[in-house]
C-alpha cells in the first residue's frame, strides 16, 4: 500500500497530487554533476533535496528507480553553445586528459554524496558511455525536420516546437539578441546545439564519428537520451536546480517531445540555491565556493550540513553563514545525544507504539507528504522529544522511523567521548589570548599548529570549540 503524496510541479507552478504512471512504482531522473571540478556545497544541497524526494517516496511505500547522469563531455563554458568544453578546458589547465579529469571528480562526487548519506542512485550513467543513444536521438529529430546545420554543428530549431516556453515561462520575443546567447548562425535566439563539430585545428580527448562528422554531443541531448533509455519515453519525476529551468530542462523537453510525440515528464521538481550574503548564489564561476572539506575545517561534519539543509524547504533559498552552520551542528549533536539516551530503553517496533505516540507519526507523515515540508516535520520531531507523556522506547522507535526520510544516520550514532589532549587545550587558550591582544599573525599560526596536530578550532561568540579532524 502506498500513501498519498502532494508535490509542487514546476510545469504547472502548483502543488499537485502525485499519480505515478505505474501503480506503486516511480521513475526519477536527477540531473547529475558536470565533473570538471569538485562539486561545492551549493551543488550538494540540490542532491540532498533529490535524495529527500526519493526517501519520501520510499517512505510512502513506492518502489523507486532513480537515474542520475554524469556529464563528462559537451557542457561548454557558456550556455549559448560557445566557449570551450569544461572538461577539455580543465584538462588543458592541469596537463591531464579529459578522461583523467572525469574519473577523478566522478570518484570524488560519489565519496561526497556517500558522506552526506545520500542514497546512491539505482543507475548512474555517463554521457560518454551513451554516445550511440545521443546520435540516434539527433537522427530522429533530423528525420522529423527539427534540425539544421551550421558551420559548427547541428542545431535544434525551437520555432518548430510551440510549447518551447512553457516550463520556463519564457518571453521569447523579449529575449534580446546577445544578452543571453550569441545569435551567430542560429535561426532563432533560443536554438541550441545537438551535436558540435570538432575544431580541426585542435585535438580533443573526447570526440566521435557521427553522420554529420567528427565531434561531440551538445550538453542537453545527453539527459533526454539517457533518461528515456532507462526510464521510458514518459516518466514520473525529473529533479534538478532552479538554474536548469529556462535553458537545460526547457531544451530537454523540446528535443524529447519532438522526437517521440509524447509528454516527456509528468512532474518537474526544482531545488533553490544556497546563497551567500543573502543574495549571491554559490557558483564556481563567481569563485565563492566551499567544499565538504572546507566545512570539516570549520568543524562541520557532512551530516551537520545535511541537517542544516533540512531546516529550509527545498523550494526556498538557503542562506549560508558560519553561525547558522554552528547552530545546526549543535542541534544535530543534541539530537544524536537524545537518540543515545532513548535507545537504552526497551526496544519496541513502530507497530507497538501508543495512540499518543501515533499522533506524532501521523503529524510527521502529514508534513513530509505535503510537498516535503521537512522543516515542519523537524518541528514535530522536537515536540515528540520534549513530550514527557511518550516513553523513551516510543521516542526511539519513532526517531528511527523518521530517519528513513531525514537520512541522518540516527541508528548509527556513537557514544564515543572525544578526548581533547591537554596540549591542544593549552594551545587553544594561548590562541584566544593572542586574539584578545589582536595578534592576528600569532593567532593564525596557533590555529595551523592545532590543525597539524589533528584538531579543528572553531571561533564562537563567547570563545571557541575544539573538534577532532
Amino acid at each position: 500500500m502506498t500513501e498519498e503524496i502532494k508535490l509542487y510541479n514546476t510545469l504547472g507552478r502548483k502543488i499537485e497530487k502525485f499519480i505515478p504512471i505505474v501503480k506503486g512504482k516511480v521513475g526519477i531522473y536527477t540531473c547529475g554533476p558536470t565533473v570538471y571540478s569538485r562539486a561545492h556545497i551549493g551543488n550538494l544541497k540540490t542532491y540532498i533535496s533529490a535524495d529527500t524526494i526519493r526517501r519520501t517516496l520510499e517512505y510512502a511505500g513506492y518502489e523507486v528507480k532513480q537515474v542520475m547522469n554524469i556529464t563528462d563531455v559537451g557542457h561548454l563554458t557558456s550556455d549559448s553553445d560557445t566557449g570551450e568544453d569544461k572538461l577539455q578546458k580543465a584538462a588543458k589547465e592541469t596537463k591531464q586528459t579529459a578522461w583523467e579529469i572525469s574519473k577523478k571528480w566522478t570518484e570524488q562526487f560519489i565519496k561526497d554524496i556517500t558522506e552526506l548519506n545520500i542514497e546512491i542512485p539505482t543507475i548512474i550513467c555517463k554521457a560518454t558511455d551513451n554516445i550511440k543513444e545521443q546520435i540516434n536521438l539527433v537522427k530522429k529529430l533530423e528525420k522529423k525536420g527539427y534540425t539544421y546545420k551550421t558551420s559548427d554543428g547541428i542545431y535544434f530549431d525551437t520555432s518548430k516546437f510551440p510549447k518551447y516556453s512553457e516550463l520556463g515561462k519564457l518571453n521569447i520575443e523579449g529575449l534580446q539578441t546577445g544578452k543571453r546567447i550569441d545569435f551567430g548562425e542560429k535561426k532563432n535566439k533560443t536554438d541550441f546545439a545537438l551535436w558540435k563539430f570538432s575544431n580541426l585545428q585542435e585535438k580533443r580527448d573526447m570526440e566521435w564519428d557521427s553522420p554529420w562528422g567528427v565531434g561531440f554531443p551538445g550538453w542537453h541531448i545527453e539527459c533526454s537520451a539517457m533518461s528515456m533509455k532507462y526510464l521510458g519515453e514518459t516518466f514520473d519525476i525529473h529533479t534538478g536546480g532552479v538554474d536548469h529551468i529556462p535553458i537545460h530542462h526547457t531544451n530537454e523537453i523540446a528535443q524529447a517531445e519532438c522526437a517521440t510525440g509524447k509528454k516527456f515528464v509528468n512532474y518537474w521538481m526544482h531545488s533553490e540555491f544556497l546563497v551567500m550574503n543573502d543574495s549571491e548564489k554559490m557558483s564556481k564561476s563567481s569563485g565563492n565556493v566551499l567544499s565538504l572539506d572546507t566545512l570539516k575545517e570549520y568543524g562541520i561534519s557532512p551530516l551537520d550540513y545535511r541537517y542544516f539543509c533540512l531546516n529550509t524547504s527545498y523550494r526556498k533559498q538557503l542562506n549560508y553563514s558560519k553561525d547558522k552552520l554552528q547552530f545546526a551542528k549543535k542541534t544535530y549533536e543534541n539530537l544524536t545525544q537524545k537518540v543515545i539516551n532513548f535507545r537504552k530503553a526497551k526496544k519496541i517496533s513502530i507497530n507497538e507504539i501508543s495512540n499518543e505516540a501515533k499522533y506524532y507519526l501521523n503529524k510527521f507523515k502529514e508534513s513530509v507528504f505535503d510537498d516535503l515540508n521537512i522543516p515542519q516535520a523537524l518541528g514535530t520531531m522536537w515536540n515528540l522529544i520534549k513530550d514527557e507523556e511518550i516513553t523513551d522506547s516510543e521516542k526511539y522507535s519513532l526517531l528511527i522511523n523518521f530517519d528513513k526520510v531525514l537520512g541522518l544516520n540516527l541508528d548509527k550514532v556513537s557514544e564515543e567521548k572525544q578526548e581533547i589532549p591537554q596540549e591542544i587545550i593549552n594551545l587553544a587558550k594561548e590562541r584566544l589570548q593572542a586574539k584578545k591582544e589582536k595578534n592576528w599573525k600569532k593567532s593564525d599560526e596557533l590555529r595551523n599548529k592545532i590543525l597539524e596536530l589533528g584538531f579543528i578550532i572553531n571561533d564562537e561568540k563567547f570563545g571557541y570549540t575544539l573538534t577532532k579532524k
